[in-house]
């Protein structure tokens, strides 16, 4: 007979069903799993080899978890991951609202109905995707919500005594019995109300309103928590750190590859998008690399962390830049441009916390600025260090480049402009094209187009160019030209003060 053709208690034991506890289940799949070479965590990057491993070790030894990692380090979908290692189904007693199990019932209805009904005991088989519990733990939070309550309105209904079981509201941890229960924030849950946990991970206990229940409980704890909130907003209690058994540290990527491979997976891009922006290995670093400026800034506070959350954002906002543009100017394709990266402003202003000093300069300024850390320090994987030829300016590459914008010329860049005109601007500047054929022989000619404009922005973070924030899009000239520009009255109605610049004077 089919496992879920199963109907009775007295079918269930003629099958030969053995139950198992939710830990012994998920070490047994894991055993399995490990065997065969699986992934039980599919699309988890960069924790081969240190978090995921502290993980199998923990589940191989039943222990309650306590994930202890800054915001956006994949915590919860680890938690929620692990509902893959538990049996595709279990059989619970028809109507048991704490998934009794048919051999071993927990509660006054489980057990009551087998006396009664014996090997006729109704049965049905609880999917493994039923048997995960999540909850956000918020100051709000009562013991009523997490264990349960006296339920007078069920006393008076059933005319029982308050010292009954069966009047008990049970709230979400005894639901959760032979299921994985996931806490996440834990430090936010009120000291009085984690207290209430301790005897539910050691003994199996629950105490509700003076009314002790010997509850085995069979659930699998995974908890998630900040460092910081250990000394900011709340702390998890010392005698509750001491009941759960591994406490595993998460992590940032630790390479920009990993990193690129988070994005990418996790990025919203709508097939249209992609049908019609295209983006390159170069666009996808810079993204990356702008993270892991704002994880080392002395403008961001690093106690908050960076969220992966920010790069995932940024490249989406760079693809809707590029798409926008295309749109009003009618391209049938684009690609992304260093210029877009006007539109990932916002995708940090709201994900960075600012220390003190990072407020006085405002969020958007240090936005800018990250950017342009990034485009400095991604510049010289492509080209050679600007700052080798500062003393020998007649053997910079740079140099005919420089001299030009020495003369006088100016380059205004706009953000929307059409393909044509953005090849036609960045090919008007003597020497670029011929320094991207010379470094870079081997592209394509989009490509050599995008190299050519990283060139400039690379050469103004590395104080060879003045960058200049114009109202639709940037203007490059000499630096010096830069520095002694025209009061503001004077300036052209579509210049912005040099402050505002992408490279900043923050550098």
């Amino acid at each position: 007979m089919a496992q879920k053709e199963i109907k009775t208690l007295g079918e269930l034991k003629k099958s030969g069903y053995q139950t198992k506890s939710i830990k012994n289940e998920l070490r047994d799949n894991l055993i399995d799993a490990l065997k065969s070479g699986k992934n039980v965590f599919e699309g988890i990057w960069g924790y081969e080899e240190t978090v995921i491993p502290d993980i199998e070790r923990a589940i191989l030894a039943g222990h309650d978890i306590n994930l202890l990692g800054l915001r956006g380090q994949a915590k919860t979908r680890i938690a929620r991951l692990m509902t893959s290692l538990l049996d595709e189904y279990i059989p619970v007693i028809d109507g048991s609202e704490l998934n009794d199990d048919p051999f071993d019932p927990i509660s006054r209805y489980g057990r009551d109905i087998i006396n009664e009904l014996g090997d006729d005991t109704p049965i049905t088989w609880l999917h493994r995707d039923e048997r995960y519990t999540e909850k956000l733990a918020t100051p709000d939070v009562t013991i009523a919500d997490l264990i349960g309550d006296v339920d007078p309105i069920k006393a008076a209904s059933l005319k029982l005594p308050y010292s009954d079981e069966r009047v008990i509201h049970f709230g979400l941890i005894p639901r959760s019995h032979r299921c994985i229960f996931v806490i996440n924030e834990l430090p936010d849950l009120q000291a009085r109300i984690q207290v209430a946990l301790f005897n539910i991970l050691q003994e199996g206990d629950i105490q509700i309103r003076g009314f002790k229940l010997r509850l085995p409980l069979e659930i699998q704890f995974v908890f998630t928590a900040n460092p910081e909130d250990y000394t900011n907003r709340g702390s998890i209690v010392t005698p509750l750190k001491d009941r759960i058994d591994s406490q595993i540290i998460t992590h940032y990527p630790k390479t920009i590859e990993i990193g690129k491979k988070i994005t990418q997976q996790e990025a919203r891009i709508k097939e249209e998008q992609r049908s019609l922006v295209s983006s390159t290995e170069i666009i996808k670093d810079l993204v990356e690399q702008i993270a892991i400026e704002a994880r080392k800034s002395e403008f961001v506070d690093a106690k908050s962390g960076v969220s992966a959350r920010l790069t995932i954002s940024a490249y989406e906002n760079l693809v809707a830049a590029a798409e926008r543009r295309s749109i009003i100017n009618g391209d049938k394709e684009t690609n992304i441009r260093l210029l877009d990266f006007i539109g990932v402003i916002p995708s940090i202003t709201g994900k960075v916390e600012l220390v003190y000093e990072g407020e006085q300069e405002g969020p958007g300024i240090v936005a800018q600025n990250l950017i342009g850390k990034a485009i400095r320090s991604q510049f010289v994987s492509f080209f050679p260090d600007p700052d080798k030829f500062r003393k020998q300016k007649e053997k910079s590459p740079y140099r005919k480049i420089t001299e030009w914008f020495g003369e006088g010329h100016t380059l205004d860049l706009l953000h929307d402009m059409t393909n044509a005109d953005y090849k036609k601007s960045l090919e008007s500047v003597p020497g670029l094209k011929e320094l991207i054929n010379d470094l870079h022989k081997g592209q394509d000619a989009t490509s050599k187009l995008l190299l050519m404009e990283f060139a400039l922005h690379g050469l103004a973070e590395y104080s060879q160019l003045s960058k200049n924030n114009l109202v639709k899009g940037l203007q490059f000239k000499d630096l010096l030209s830069g520095m002694f520009s025209l009061p503001a009255d004077d300036v052209d109605e579509d210049e912005e003060d040099d402050d505002n610049s992408l490279g900043g004077m923050m550098n």
